[in-house]
């Protein structure tokens, strides 16, 4: 029997999607299971998209260039200049998706065996866009005592070897819903610049920032702009995260003529996403604002509910729709599959993602779950409810221990 590539033996299952299987039993046997595993927005894609496709009058779905559609890299640029982002439509190239966009980053700028310095917890997929790549992630641990702030710039320069390319950084945060400050931003501007290094920044929820302070884009920063590659996806904040559209940005000429190599390789990127895409830059300013302010109160409801159960812990995300929660269990992936495979309350269940995927260090994030606030108000009560009667039961619940030695005290 031929052998599989040890590429694909090194990439790790998805922390979002891996118990998928054991969802599907569950629903299966007329279990509801509430998903708080995966960033899929449950808010209405504009509608000026859904008309757009709709109303599409080509008689022929054909290729499109491949650094995408030059009216939407056109708009775009225009959205990007309300956040003060000074680029134009020749310093854009559409993706399919922002995955797409990481995995060229890496491809264009970094050759096997070079590393790139992330703070994690991050987004999982950092570590398997690496893999294809042949670069190696180098972690910096954030703390949840620390509400996931950025670690000292001592404990960067302790990784920085000849082999350091670059530093990828997710503002605000997935998955922690961190936002980095302006001081934070300033320390990654000076370590990109001392030791020349690329800045990977991915920047897909900035439209999800619940702080006074303005948002920091990686392009806000001097004396950078030849380093800073930013990601960029339609997918989260028009809820499209099936039209597959992204788009890498960057200043960078040599970059985005590597980058413009693999975009040709893959032909392009889907027509109708991109007309689709192009229209929700036309949503009525409404839209956004109420998606925002759904989200504020999601997670204020979230948060406080989650911080009066018994022995679970949740610092206030300042950007995106996630938390890290720390949980009073032995193991949270072994506790996020006994919730689907052996635990209902009146025929319902949850779906959470274990945080240890988040990181790449093994051990790490064991007792910590990722949750993504993507449901209404009156769903989240539930999810608080079946999470908190979960650990008062469940055999390896903190929880549970102290209940029974209460008890066998009495």
């Amino acid at each position: 029997m031929p052998t599989v590539s040890d590429r694909g033996k090194l990439m790790p299952d998805s922390p979002i999607r891996k118990l998928g299987p054991l969802a599907d039993k569950a629903k299966e046997k007329g279990i509801k299971v509430y998903h708080l595993n995966i960033g899929q927005p449950d808010l209405p894609t504009p509608p000026e998209a859904l008309n757009a496709i709709k109303n599409i009058d080509r008689m022929i779905l054909e290729y499109t260039p491949s650094e995408g559609i030059r009216s939407f890299r056109e708009k775009l640029a225009k959205y990007y200049h309300k956040f003060k982002i000074d680029v134009d439509a020749d310093d854009i190239i559409i993706t399919t998706g922002g995955s797409e966009a990481v995995t060229f980053s890496f491809m264009s700028c970094l050759d096997p065996g070079d590393e790139i310095i992330v703070p994690e917890p991050a987004y999982a997929n950092y570590e398997a866009f690496a893999i294809v790549a042949g670069a190696i992630i180098k972690p910096v641990t954030s703390k949840i005592e620390e509400g996931f702030a950025l670690p000292p710039v001592e404990e960067f320069e302790k990784l920085i070897t000849p082999k350091t390319k670059g530093i990828m950084i997710c503002n605000p945060n997935n998955p922690t819903g961190y936002l980095y400050t302006r001081e934070e931003m300033d320390k990654i501007r000076n370590l990109i610049k001392k030791y020349d290094l690329y800045l990977f920044s991915d920047e897909v929820y900035r439209e999800f920032c619940y702080t006074g302070a303005p948002y920091i884009s990686a392009f806000h920063l001097e004396g950078i702009e030849q380093n800073v590659v930013l990601i960029d996806s339609v997918s989260k904040r028009y809820s499209e995260c099936g039209l597959r559209i992204g788009a890498l940005i960057t200043k960078n000429k040599e970059v985005k003529r590597n980058v413009m190599k693999f975009c040709q390789a893959r032909l392009s990127a889907p027509l109708i996403g991109q007309i689709a895409a192009e229209a929700s830059l036309d949503a009525n300013p409404d839209y956004m604002l109420n998606n925002y302010n759904e989200y504020v109160n999601r997670r204020k409801f979230l948060i406080d509910g989650l911080n009066r159960i018994d022995g679970v812990y949740s610092p206030i995300p300042m950007g995106a729709f996630y938390t890290v929660a720390r949980l009073p269990v032995d193991n949270a992936d072994k506790f996020c599959s006994w919730l689907l495979s052996d635990f209902e309350l009146e025929n319902q269940t949850l779906f959470m993602a274990p945080a240890s995927g988040f990181y790449t260090e093994p051990g790490k994030g064991l007792d910590e779950v990722r949750i993504a606030y993507v449901l209404k108000k009156e769903d989240l009560a539930v999810c608080l409810k079946i999470l908190e009667e979960a650990l008062k039961v469940y055999p390896g619940s903190k929880v549970r221990q102290i209940v029974a030695n209460n008890e066998s005290v009495r």
